[in-house]
């Protein structure tokens, strides 16, 4: 494993990390989730990222019961607000009140005092941005969290927040995008404002969500027990990569990651943090087999006439358009 600074800040974070949107307390129950976290470990991983809503709250639970035991400051722990997390009007959002008593559930869900990164999950275009960054500087200030980061937030977004942070004097440190060699909507603008302001990107689904595995055929069924045909495990996200054109290309990668001496993901997560924005790219796993070829991909270097090749097989399908970033008021659903 390797490890680099998140953004400008002094937080170090391996450059791998370990994140469980569509597993634990979901697809994965306590034992294997705490097989695949042993792994991590073991891996070196020491940077872990959930969120309130994953799960419905469970995933956060899953991941501090197999945390227990661990020195907690060996570890970097991440998690979000933002989706509704009961019934109530105030039960989603970033407003102060939805905030302040996330954190609490999250602290109490996770086991421990304080989380090492409070993220915004997404923006929230119905609350005064003021009143949440005044939010997140108290629960800093609370000694609940040591940093505030953001996902999926747009440049203008970025620069607003970063502003008001400033002002507050609480380190707003990063952002959590969706990047792979597919999904590269980032790029335009994101990250350069990402670099002027000092935040760094831990970014999701390096792999899109499986489709740059390989494992998916042109032209064949889908594979039993894939994302793509478990409706609670993220097959509407899958959806957008299931055309032939997209899978044709993905195997065009093949040569590409034998060359390398790299596994087709192990090649889409080393993609990734090739980026110098990129401080993290976080992986999933339902094995623990799974962690142990991804991390692989760790302090990998990718010759420039491979990234040149890569690039251009893909360039006809990959999706690069900014105005597609999630922050963005036109795609907030």
């Amino acid at each position: 494993m390797e490890y680099r600074r998140l953004g400008r800040s002094g937080l170090t974070i391996s450059e791998i990390a370990y994140g469980n949107w569509l597993t634990h307390g979901s697809q994965v129950e306590q034992d294997a989730a705490t097989a695949c976290i042993r792994a991590a470990l073991d891996a070196g991983i020491t940077t872990f990222d959930t969120a309130d809503v994953y799960a419905e709250t469970r995933a956060e639970s899953v991941l501090g019961t197999a945390l227990q035991g661990e020195r907690r400051e060996g570890l970097e722990i991440f998690t979000k607000v933002y989706f509704p997390t009961g019934t109530g009007r105030n039960d989603r959002g970033l407003g102060r009140k939805h905030i302040m008593e996330s954190i609490d559930g999250s602290l109490r869900r996770l086991r421990t005092d304080y989380v090492d990164l409070y993220q915004a999950h997404r923006y929230d275009h119905s609350t005064p941005l003021e009143e949440t960054m005044e939010a997140f500087a108290d629960v800093v200030r609370s000694g609940k969290a040591h940093y505030i980061g953001v996902s999926e937030w747009t440049a203008d977004q970025l620069r607003a927040g970063h502003a008001l942070a400033r002002e507050l004097k609480v380190p707003f440190i990063s952002n959590q995008p969706q990047y792979s060699a597919l999904w590269r909507v980032i790029e335009p603008e994101v990250v350069p404002a990402s670099e002027e302001l000092g935040i760094g990107q831990v970014v999701w689904s390096p792999i899109a969500q499986g489709v740059l595995t390989g494992k998916y055929l042109p032209g064949a069924p889908l594979p039993a027990g894939t994302r793509a045909t478990d409706e609670k495990g993220g097959a509407t996200f899958v959806a957008r990569w299931l055309r032939d054109e997209v899978l044709e290309r993905v195997q065009q990668l093949r040569p590409l990651a034998e060359e390398a001496g790299l596994s087709l993901a192990q090649l889409a997560v080393a993609w990734v943090l090739q980026n110098r924005n990129v401080s993290a790219a976080i992986i999933g796993a339902s094995r623990p087999e799974q962690v142990a070829e991804n991390v692989q991909a760790a302090g990998v270097r990718l010759e420039p006439g491979l990234l040149k090749a890569m690039e251009e097989i893909l360039a006809p399908v990959a999706i690069q358009d900014p105005a597609l970033t999630a922050g963005n008021p036109a795609n907030d659903g």
